[in-house]
Order: structure tokens, then sequence, then C-alpha cells
């Protein structure tokens, strides 16, 4: 029987195959697709994707103490997140996602990074763009490889994650990129990790109902609240302070 080139050096996740993708019929001589091959094929398609985590995020967990804070504030929100993790798995096959919306610094990249590090560490295929940076990458790909490779490499990734949502100038363009990508991955079920700042209303004000209901198909609703933990307030200094405060205010 030929040799078959490999779409992948993992095993096979199901014992099936060799990791080639195909499973070899002795008897008829013939191959046929294994069940790993589909999982393959998005795998080499999604590997041009960006799926960094940055810098500030690589040690973030459920244990840091950022979130530790941000789960005081929102104890019910972390809970669903925490359980979306564990049963990561399952529900990344079934196309299910999560939607965090809620002011600034209220700790949605951070939770939403605990999500795709914890994808990428099981294997599975990840994107992770700011919707900025995104629509910026579609931007380049039309004088490059071409906005429909780029965009069926976005539909078929695991775990697609758009960070800050609503924060694109609108223009007919952009809604026509942000609905393209939304509605395969609706349609596809496939799983999606969307941050936003602006609520479901705002949202849908900013890029419109179509966009928003699938958004609404697709994912949990998770609403954060508290002030902009980014913003951290220093004491002045015992010694001295009196004194530099008294020049600030000129008293």
């Amino acid at each position: 029987m030929a040799s078959h080139p490999s779409a992948s050096t993992a095993p096979c996740e199901f014992g099936l195959c060799d990791g080639s993708g195909f499973i070899d019929d002795e008897l008829t001589k013939t191959s046929h697709d294994c069940r790993c091959r589909p999982r393959q094929i998005a795998a080499i398609r999604a590997r041009a994707l960006e799926a960094r985590i940055p810098k500030r995020y690589r040690a973030i967990s459920f244990e840091h103490s950022d979130v530790i804070d941000i789960e005081r504030r929102c104890p019910t929100q972390v809970r669903e997140i925490r359980a979306f993790v564990a049963g990561l798995g399952a529900n990344l096959d079934a196309g299910h996602g999560l939607w965090l919306t809620g002011s600034f610094g209220t700790g949605k990249t951070a939770l939403a990074m605990i999500v795709s590090k914890a994808a990428i560490d099981a294997g599975r295929t990840v994107a992770i763009y700011s919707c900025p940076r995104l629509l910026s990458v579609i931007r380049e790909s039309i004088d490059g490889s071409g906005v429909v490779d780029f965009q069926d490499r976005l539909a078929s990734a695991d775990l697609l994650h758009i960070d800050d949502l609503g924060a694109e100038h609108r223009t007919d363009w952009v809604l026509e990129q942000l609905y393209t990508i939304i509605n395969a991955r609706y349609e596809d079920e496939r799983s999606t990790l969307v941050t936003s700042n602006l609520g479901r209303d705002e949202l849908a004000a900013q890029l419109g109902e179509r966009i928003v209901s699938r958004l609404e198909g697709m994912c949990e609703l998770l609403p954060f609240f508290g002030s902009d933990a980014r913003r951290v307030a220093y004491p002045l200094a015992a010694e001295g302070g009196a004194a530099l405060q008294a020049a600030q205010t000129g008293h």
C-alpha cells in the first residue's frame, strides 16, 4: 500500500490511523479518510493564523491574584468561565462560545485569555485577534494570499477569539467583513470567544442586529461590572507627602 503524506505529526486522536489522516484497507487495497482528518486539515489551515498569547497574559490563570479579585466582584461570571474551561473539548466540538461584555478594566480580556490558553494547551486550533488587528490583516490579505483564503482559515479554527469587538470604525466594508466571519462560524457551529466594552444594544447599534443576533445564538453572554482595575491610585508617601500635595494644589 502506498504511503500517504502526513497531514500532521501528531498521532491520531481516535487511535484509528498512523497519524496520516488515512486508514488503509489491506483487503481492498484502498484508503479512506480517518475521523481525525477534518481536524488535521483545519489545523494545517489555521497555522497561518495568529494564536499568540500577549506577554501580559502569559502567566494568567484562575489562581492569579487579578483573577481572584475579578471573581470577588463577578463570582457568577467567573464560575461560568471555569465551567466552560472544565468542559472545553465538548464546548469547542459543539460550537459553544462566550461573549464577555462590560466597561474598561473589568477583567474581560484576562479571562478570555485563560480560555484561549486552555484551548492551545489542549492542542486545538486557535486564532486570537483584537478586532482592529483582525480588520488590518484582512486589508493586508487583499494584496497577499487573498481575503477569502484568510476568512476560510478563520472559519476552520476550533476557537476564534476576538478582543475588543466594537472598537473598530464603522464602515460598510467593516460590517461586511465582520458579518462574513461571524456568519461562517455560526453556520459551521464553530466556537467563538468575544470581548466588548459595549453592551448588547450598544453593539447592535454599532454592528447591526444580524451580527449581534448570531453572537447571541453562538455565545453565552456574561456581563462584567466594576471600576477600571487598570487605574491604581497610589497614596502619597507619608514622608514629604504633605509638601508634595501642597505644591500640587498651591496651598
